[in-house]
């Protein structure tokens, strides 16, 4: 098997010598790992946790998620030391599969990825209003049911643009706004553990489970995926690793960012359960926010929460805007689609064109509004899901010892079960007729695409 990638692959456009710049090192790639796992969705989507699962149930869900996933991390970690390639999936499934299964793979986490930034876009908004409701104002239009505001979308397509800009100028700007942002979201998580525990008590967890214990668990589970999403984009940046960087820094960097993201996500679920019932938390907007204003009876922790829940909405926006636009910038090196997405800045060294298309993808999604949440949520989680299976299997296929075969067969069953919870009728919470629609649009895209190239 080759150790590294072939010049095309780590090359920039075809007929052109200019790489991506190197300058990422390992609190980088955990940073960006990290922080395109978490954003603000324990904010935002608390109250669907519960309401879905209860919060043993949830806490469980999300808990047994991280175990499953360690061993689809050790395949991303192997594969990224061996293949440093920006096309990540599609470049680990071309080594045993035909380009058309290659391309669908990868076109799959592009989605994953993509469309977290149009969701960050449309949560600054509603997180922004709840601080000042007067941004409730100047309905424009409704999509299905829910209206969007002009000042919402405004605040919208402002964060769009900063981060575009941003990711436009260089990977050392983009890496540097995530690190101190990762920093910021885990040092007031502590502190919020800290209130939860002096202020909460054991009686509020009652009842554990929303339904029974095997369903309310399994709720959860499938959502997972969407919310995990993230270790795996270290391969998408490996290019721009720093020249001294060792290569067994991608897979810490990857098991790091599994570890500490499912432990945030349990923890955030059991401190809010814990510190309010969480029966009176759902159906509310940021349920987060508002158990812990009912704790102190004060206003003061619902500021704390809603800043860190915007330092966690930046770097979970930056973190998937880079992943993305790395994705297509290596589809257009490929010439799967048009290679103009290929290029590189010839004085920043990041994949211009590239970053402009995922800004005008994300400000064209951003006008659906709150309307886009849910949906994302589910149609990400299949994707994110079916990219690990496809990672997994080709590895599987490729490597010979015995012991890497059976951590990778691991991978392979769990990923292969997180797809298939989603895409079933037999298990509740799989895909409704919207979700169908919205997964067809997507696929149809990469037809016309691929066909167009």
């Amino acid at each position: 098997m080759a150790q590294t990638p072939k010049l095309y692959r780590i090359g920039a456009h075809p007929g052109t010598m200019t790489t991506l710049a190197r300058k990422l090192r390992l609190a980088d790639y955990f940073a960006l790992a990290f922080g395109t796992m978490v954003g603000a969705g324990w904010l935002v989507l608390m109250d669907d946790w519960l309401g879905r699962s209860g919060p043993l149930g949830a806490i469980l869900g999300f808990a047994l998620g991280g175990v499953l996933l360690l061993p689809v991390g050790y395949v991303y970690g192997q594969w990224v030391q061996r293949l440093p390639d920006a096309a990540g999936e599609a470049a680990y499934t071309a080594e045993v599969f035909p380009p058309v299964v290659s391309y669908f793979t990868g076109w799959m986490m592009l989605l994953a990825y993509f469309i977290v930034c149009p969701w960050e876009a449309v949560a600054v908004g509603k997180l922004a209003a709840y601080i000042f409701p007067s941004l409730n104002s100047l309905e424009l239009y409704r999509v299905a049911g829910q209206p969007v505001f002009l000042p919402r979308l405004v605040l919208g397509i402002g964060l769009t643009i900063f981060l575009a800009v941003l990711n436009y100028r260089g990977i050392r700007w983009s890496a540097s706004v995530q690190n101190w942002t990762t920093g910021i979201v885990l040092l007031l998580f502590v502190l919020l553990l800290g209130i939860s525990a002096v202020r909460g008590a054991p009686a509020n967890f009652h009842p554990a489970f929303r339904t029974t214990p095997f369903v309310s668990i399994l709720l959860t589970l499938q959502i997972v995926p969407y919310f995990m999403t993230g270790f795996e984009s270290v391969p998408k940046v490996a290019e721009e690793a720093h020249p001294g960087f060792r290569s067994t820094g991608f897979f810490r960097a990857i098991m790091m960012a599994l570890l500490v993201g499912a432990g945030f996500y349990v923890l955030a679920v059991a401190a809010v359960a814990y510190v309010a019932r969480w029966q009176g938390l759902v159906g509310k907007r940021f349920a987060t926010a508002i158990a812990f204003e009912q704790a102190l009876r004060a206003q003061w922790p619902v500021r704390l929460v809603l800043i860190m829940a915007l330092f966690g909405l930046l770097q979970c926006f930056n973190g998937n805007f880079v992943a993305s636009s790395r994705l297509l910038f290596a589809y257009g090196r490929r010439q799967t689609i048009h290679p103009r997405f290929g290029e590189v800045h010839e004085k920043f060294l990041t994949p211009s064109v590239a970053i402009l298309g995922i800004t005008a993808g994300t400000l064209a999604a951003l006008l659906l509004g709150d309307a886009l949440l849910v949906p994302v949520t589910e149609v990400g989680s299949m994707a994110s899901a079916l990219g690990w299976f496809a990672a997994c299997l080709s590895f599987w296929m490729v490597e010979k010892r015995a012991s890497m075969r059976i951590v990778t067969g691991l991978g392979i069953a769990v990923s292969l079960l997180l797809f298939l919870m989603k895409v079933l009728p037999a298990f509740p919470g799989h895909f409704s007729p919207p979700e169908w629609i919205a997964f067809g649009m997507w696929v149809g895209l990469g037809f016309i695409l691929r066909a167009r190239s």
